[in-house]
């Protein structure tokens, strides 16, 4: 899978390494994605999410049914 979180939808940065000597090479900044299982009470299930900290942070804050209607109002299938 790629390194996406599918609540903020935080993907990998792009940018360059830079040596002592100044050359530079390509290098990737992917977003700190975790695995997390919430119990959703509305459809009596677990759910398994891909989530960055912040992701996971603002599912604690929202709760974690309005998390999932706004992950499926992003087109994603859970």
């Amino acid at each position: 899978m790629s390194a996406h979180c599918m609540l903020t939808g935080a993907q990998p940065g792009f940018g360059n390494r830079i040596s002592h000597s100044h050359r530079r090479t390509s290098r990737r900044f992917d977003p700190n994605i975790q695995s997390k299982r919430y119990w959703l009470p509305s459809e009596g299930r677990y759910v398994r999410l891909r989530l960055s900290t912040k992701g996971i942070k603002t599912v604690d804050t929202i709760g974690i049914e309005a998390a999932v209607a706004r992950i499926r109002a992003r087109g994603v299938r859970i």
